[in-house]
């Protein structure tokens, strides 16, 4: 039985440690990792992984040449596989219709086209990208369109609920696994084929399935929820400062009530990385397009609160600091998006620096996962050229 798990032209951060976690708990499976950039690949292959994530060389080492292996040899790959996971980037639209909020969608097709056109045998088509509701459609379009008698294509949806910095652990005790099909005999069989690998270490009763449709929207409405707590509570931090009320204590106070819960309650400078920002983004074209535009302007609020809540930050430092902080040292202790990772996607680090840079302060950052290329990679725009080592 082979897995293919297909990272094709950019890395998608959390797609290689969910394919090393099946490799690791299924040993009888065998796991091949593709990404079209070699350098990428020769890291895997190499003791300095091209990802930080706490757990994940330990994996990667103990299953890597048995039953894992990583190569750029998509062709083959796909040929060999019984089961693909199409794990590519789906960023935000950066031009065309829907800029600045719809997804890029384009190495998806790509790779679904690839899949189509080199396949030989029948294959089941997973997705593991985030993605607009009823993406499978389209993939199915494509698919349909090269299978016949002797090659027939089964489209899952079964997206990633992980944070990073703690993906190993989420893996291997997840809250739930949820698999989307079709609501037909061919898609019930592909769900309970997916389903099998997942059962070699997670609980039955915490695999989940749903049709397509409701797989796809879940992702987003996830991350959508879990960005609207981090807001809530940034927004009630404003109020807080203005009245004299602690923060940390109404968090705690409204956290004991079972109905709310403690998580994502931590008031902070705002939410960064990959996901939050741009699903809500995603979640907020979807609503305009389907004529929604209360429910748009509601999802928004929730990015343009966050937006708030780094200039709000950035103003109470000038503030404190006599309304000028011209000339002066300001250090900035940790650089990527939150702790245990080197990702620095959206990191709210990024805006401050550049506001603080735009100040003329003179900025020191350290960061133990994020090389010095990065941050200045991350800092270097129009507009931003002050920048000393």
């Amino acid at each position: 039985y082979v897995v293919f798990a297909y990272l094709p032209f950019k890395l998608v951060k959390l797609g290689g440690p969910t394919c090393a976690i099946i490799a690791y708990k299924c040993p009888h499976i065998q796991v091949t990792i593709v990404d079209m950039n070699q350098t990428r690949i020769n890291a895997w292959n190499s003791d300095n992984l091209p990802i930080y994530e706490p757990g994940l060389d330990k994996v990667v080492f103990e299953r890597r040449g048995k039953n894992l292996f990583f190569t750029t040899e998509v062709e083959n790959a796909i040929i060999e596989a019984d089961l693909i996971f199409v794990s590519v980037n789906t960023p935000t639209k950066k031009a065309g219709m829907g800029a600045g909020y719809a997804a890029d969608l384009a190495y998806i097709e790509s790779a679904t086209r690839q899949i189509a056109e080199v396949a030989r045998s029948s294959k089941i088509v997973v997705e593991k990208s985030t993605v607009p509701c009823r993406t499978a459609e389209s993939m199915r379009t494509i698919l349909e369109a090269n299978s016949h008698d002797d090659i027939r294509f089964d489209i899952l949806s079964n997206p990633e609920f992980l944070a990073e910095g703690t993906a190993i652990n989420d893996l291997l005790y997840p809250d739930r696994v949820l698999i989307g099909g079709l609501q037909t005999p061919e898609g019930f069989k592909a769900q309970q084929t997916l389903a099998e690998i997942y059962e070699q270490w997670v609980p039955k009763d915490k695999i989940i399935t749903t049709n397509l449709w409701s797989s796809e929207l879940s992702k987003l409405a996830a991350n959508a929820l879990l960005a609207q707590r981090i807001s809530s509570i940034n927004a009630l931090s404003a109020i807080c400062e203005a009245t004299g009320a602690d923060i940390d204590e109404v968090a705690y106070a409204c956290g004991r009530d079972s109905r709310i819960g403690p998580r994502f309650l931590k008031a902070s400078v705002g939410f960064g990385g990959s996901c939050f920002q741009k699903d809500i983004l995603n979640l907020v074209y979807l609503a305009e397009q389907l004529n929604l535009p209360e429910v748009a302007a509601y999802w928004k609020q929730v990015v343009d609160l966050n937006e708030y809540q780094k200039k709000r930050f950035v103003s109470r430092i000038i503030k404190t600091l006599f309304n000028t902080i011209t000339n002066k040292r300001i250090a900035v202790l940790g650089f990527a998006f939150k702790k245990d990772t080197g990702d620095t996607r959206e990191s709210a680090a990024i805006t401050l620096c550049k506001d603080f840079i735009q100040e003329n302060a003179r900025v020191y950052i350290y960061d133990p996962k994020v090389s010095e290329q990065q941050i200045f990679l991350d800092l270097s725009e129009p507009g931003v050229t002050d920048i000393k080592d």
